[in-house]
């Protein structure tokens, strides 16, 4: 009875153990080797598989103002077209064809088609918005995940952990890891706003595609009661069974 009642315990042991966290995502090494913190750029670059709403008017932009000052007219929707950045970094637009746009920020595409179609159009004047930028945020450990559309030139971390509901108190505050790039090789950043001296880095502007991993503190007592209730009740059979014997 005792050998078997060893073995009962070690059973429940292994087993909290290996399941005691088993949603936890974004695990580094102990001397894992953050990215190094630089400061962002005020500017948006475009990257592959960025949508691209575009609008195209000539006389520099003329025809803009005379449809925004008459309200009424439908015109000012019928030169607006929408554009997918290709894994190449190319767009396909009309006469120009395929033409590299990665890489730029949206006032040097901008000058780019203005230049380019310079050749076709009298005065041509282009505006260029990116419609799909968006970053993923899970912001209580993996249990709570959203995606946040990002609406300005300038959404920040902290603006993107308010919008998400902000962090509970089984969060770390001090341990939050910012993915970025291709996931085969990505940049890893690690945020504390806990202290407000690392709060310039917390207004890290954010990119298209980032995502946002807040780590959460955990609550050992509560799993491992979940995970042994069964070799408890297990347990408390046998010992009455035996209690008769």
């Amino acid at each position: 009875m005792k050998k078997y009642l060893i073995f009962i315990l070690i059973t429940i042991l292994f087993a909290s153990c290996r399941l005691i966290n088993p949603g936890k995502m974004f695990q580094t090494e102990r001397n894992f080797k953050f990215s190094e913190f630089q400061a962002s750029k005020k500017e948006y670059v475009i990257q592959a598989f960025d949508k691209l709403n575009v609008k195209i008017f000539t006389n520099d932009g003329f025809r803009l103002i005379d449809v925004q000052a008459n309200a009424g007219n439908n015109m000012q929707n019928k030169n607006v077209i929408s554009y997918l950045v290709e894994y190449d970094g190319k767009v396909k637009v009309p006469t120009l064809g395929r033409i590299k746009i990665s890489g730029l920020t949206i006032r040097e595409a901008e000058q780019l088609l203005e230049k380019e179609y310079s050749q076709y159009y009298k005065k041509p004047f282009v505006i260029i918005n990116v419609t799909n930028r968006r970053i993923i945020i899970f912001s209580g450990g993996s249990s709570n995940g959203s995606v946040l559309p990002i609406t300005n030139e300038n959404f920040t971390l902290i603006e993107a952990l308010a919008q998400a509901g902000g962090i509970d108190n089984f969060s770390k505050s001090y341990k939050i890891k910012l993915i970025r790039g291709n996931l085969n090789s990505p940049q890893v950043f690690l945020f504390n706003v806990s202290d407000l001296k690392d709060m310039n880095k917390a207004n890290f502007l954010l990119q298209a595609n980032d995502i946002i991993y807040v780590e959460t503190r955990p609550r050992y007592a509560s799993k491992v009661l979940i995970e042994i209730a069964p070799y408890m009740s297990l347990l408390t059979t046998i010992l009455l069974i035996a209690s008769f014997l």
